[in-house]
């Protein structure tokens, strides 16, 4: 229904029997699917090909911290993020 309306350039579409939902296409649309869990299943196939996997992983604190330092100009950035990222983290 969502690809279908945006092929159509439709602003609303009909999700749910009776409610419109607005369509917007600069949008994204993502679901979270972790199977492994007790109680939750897979997804199906057919629903399956309409999403793009996505990896996620923990991010890299210290480097964040120390392109942060850098971007103000601090001379000494990686032993400051070092310090700030065991500091805080």
């Amino acid at each position: 229904t969502i690809q279908l309306g945006l092929h159509a350039k439709r602003p609303f579409i009909n999700i749910v029997e009776g409610r419109d939902v607005a369509l917007k296409d600069t949008i994204g649309y993502f679901i979270t699917m972790n199977p492994g869990y007790a109680g939750r299943s897979e997804l199906p196939d057919n629903l399956k090909a309409l999403f793009r996997p996505v990896v996620m992983i923990v991010p890299d604190l210290l480097m964040i911290c120390e392109n942060m330092l850098m971007s103000e100009g601090f001379a000494s950035a990686k032993p400051l993020a070092k310090k700030m990222t065991v500091l805080y983290a």
